[in-house]
């Protein structure tokens, strides 16, 4: 019988989820980055055997071209599990200057209903704490 680990493997080896381990290659050499240059990267992706880095400042790209070379070497010597299918000829890095979209917080509105009560009703109430916020009440619906 399988575990879960192994059928989720099966899975995702299968053809139809190609862009599944293309993912899980790129977010493995992306981890081999320094936190500062990690945390610049925008997003990334594969083309014609190119992994490209999509950064948000141009100081991650000077970063990035400064550790390239020592990561390419190091792929070329292990290749993550990852990446075993994934053929990379090279890996390159760009700066975006699209400016961030920043997600707006709705304003919640206070929604005003019309009083239905007319405030016709008597006060029963032997307690007169309670009768008198009874009786200010009703006031407040009458106003």
């Amino acid at each position: 019988m399988k575990n879960a680990s192994q059928i989720i493997n099966f899975i995702q080896n299968r053809p139809q989820f190609s862009k599944l381990s293309k993912y899980k290659c790129i977010k493995k050499i992306q981890s081999i980055f320094t936190p500062a240059v990690q945390k610049m990267i925008k997003f990334a992706y594969i083309k014609n055997n190119i992994l490209f880095f999509v950064l948000n400042h141009p100081a991650g790209k000077q970063e990035f071209d400064n550790n390239i070379q020592s990561i390419k070497s190091a792929l070329k010597l292990y290749k993550p599990d990852e990446c075993k299918e994934i053929i990379l000829d090279d890996i390159r890095a760009f700066v975006t200057h699209t400016p961030k979209i920043q997600i707006k917080s709705t304003i919640i509105k206070k929604e005003i209903y019309k009083e239905r009560s007319l405030g016709n009703f008597e006060v029963n109430v032997k307690d007169e704490k309670l009768s008198e916020l009874i009786k200010s009440i009703k006031d407040i619906i009458k106003g």
